[in-house]
């Protein structure tokens, strides 16, 4: 085979490739934009502060409506929470009052990373996500975390369930796959990190 034809097919071949991982990616991006969480720092692994972190959870849950009722988009729902962080902030210190701990609390709307989280029978990527993020003390414990928008979060326990349902009607198609069938994209996620290393390499 002349060197010629090689060019073309390894030309042919990056192509596809190229476009295979420019659509992973745009659904991967949109899936972050498209979400706000909510993120919950307890202040020690101690079974009392694990135990204080699902009250302070609880206790917010039951104040959506009144925190974040009325929002209907994403933009709307950061503006609520944006304007009510020093009523979410009140809400979790009297929690931690109320079980007889003086820790600080602090609630602030941030850009954040996540790991890779199994949510029920979806499953949200790895990555930078909007965030309502609340430290209890040191907040040197475990997390617990949902997705308040779209408004997916149905504690059970220590667990969260996804709803399902919720999900497809608020996502696309392809961001549904994507959630529900992470192992069939696990490899393309790979070879999109490796591509963005070698396309940030070849930036002068």
């Amino acid at each position: 085979m002349k060197k010629f034809d090689v060019v073309l097919i390894l030309g042919f071949l990056g192509a596809v490739l190229f476009s295979d991982f420019s659509g992973v990616n745009r659904t991967l991006e949109s899936i972050k934009s498209d979400v706000l969480r909510m993120h919950i720092l307890a202040n020690s692994d101690s079974e009392e502060d694990q135990a204080l972190k699902l009250k302070v959870r609880d206790r917010l849950l039951e104040c959506s409506e009144d925190i974040f009722g009325g929002a209907d988009s994403l933009e709307e729902m950061k503006k609520k929470a944006g304007t009510k962080l020093d009523k979410i902030n009140s809400i979790v210190g009297e929690v931690i009052h109320e079980n007889g701990y003086n820790y600080s609390s602090e609630a602030e709307l941030v850009n954040m990373d996540f790991d890779t989280r199994e949510y029920g029978e979806i499953t949200m990527p790895a990555g930078k996500y909007d965030a309502l993020r609340i430290t209890i003390g040191e907040a040197e414990g475990h997390n617990w975390w949902c997705v308040m928008y779209p408004p997916l979060c149905i504690p059970a326990a220590e667990n969260v369930e996804g709803d399902t349902d919720t999900a497809e009607d608020y996502f696309k198609a392809d961001q549904v796959d994507m959630m529900e069938h992470p192992e069939d994209y696990e490899i393309r996620f790979k070879c999109l990190d490796v591509f963005k290393k070698i396309k940030n390499k070849l930036k002068f």
